[in-house]
């Protein structure tokens, strides 16, 4: 990777981080309420699944392994 796709990546950590961040406090708004809306609790969490598996692919992109 050279220098610009490394700050590409970087950029794109952050804004993947913080969508993660806010999703997790929604999540836990959500589950606080007594009406809790199944589907878009479950839609929620694989959306943040993604979003983690997303981060550490960028993770490993920027930070390579001190084995290879």
């Amino acid at each position: 990777m050279n220098e610009e796709e490394i700050q590409q990546a970087r950029h794109e950590l952050i804004e993947l981080k913080i969508e993660h961040s806010d999703l997790d406090h929604a999540i836990d708004l959500m589950l606080q309420n007594a009406y809790i809306d199944q589907l878009r609790l479950r839609r929620m969490k694989k959306r943040k699944l993604k979003l983690k598996d997303s981060i550490q692919r960028l993770e490993s992109m920027i930070i390579p392994d001190m084995d290879a």
